[in-house]
């Protein structure tokens, strides 16, 4: 069972699930993937773990780092759930790019070399955006990609953590 709850952000409305073990779900209201991985069977409720989210997320829009941490419920795969702590170790108001996350990856499962378009998919279907920091990772050309919310939001939650976006492109095609 998943208990669900809305929170009007300053970037727009954004869902967020919980289970007994943590928040399970955050993703904003024209995600590519929004609510996936939210069962049928979930109840409009406000827990103990979304109201912590809520005041998670009141003081990261104040552009401050959150002062406490959630308990977290990753569903994913093994290698989805590596990746998303990877990201859970990017520091606010930096950035890494998707081939330091395969390195790091790579070096974890004793592997010469991982994918970072593998890295790439896997942060992608990371279900709690922004708590699980996936637009903090940039290209390693330097580039803004990949955000399911849209890479306005990125650019925007990147500047909120005070991050000179000017220093990246966006590729063509990609502005929204």
């Amino acid at each position: 069972m998943q208990y669900i709850t809305s929170y009007q952000s300053p970037l727009g409305k954004i869902l967020l699930a919980s289970d007994y073990q943590g928040l399970t779900g955050l993703w904003f209201e024209n995600d590519k993937y929004y609510a996936d991985g939210l069962g049928s069977q979930n109840i409009s409720m406000e827990t103990t773990i979304l109201k912590q989210t809520k005041q998670w997320l009141d003081e990261y829009f104040s552009q401050r780092q959150p002062s406490f941490i959630l308990p977290l419920h990753l569903i994913g795969t093994d290698f989805q759930k590596m990746i998303w702590q990877i990201l859970l170790t990017i520091p606010y108001g930096q950035v890494m790019t998707y081939r330091e996350i395969a390195d790091i990856a790579a070096a974890r499962l004793h592997k010469e070399h991982m994918s970072a378009q593998a890295v790439g998919g896997a942060v992608g279907r990371n279900h709690i955006e922004i708590i699980v920091p996936c637009h903090r990772v940039v290209g390693s050309n330097g580039s803004l990609t990949g955000y399911a919310a849209g890479l306005s939001i990125k650019k925007k939650l990147l500047q909120l953590e005070k991050i000179d976006v000017s220093k990246f492109k966006i590729p063509k095609g990609s502005e929204n």
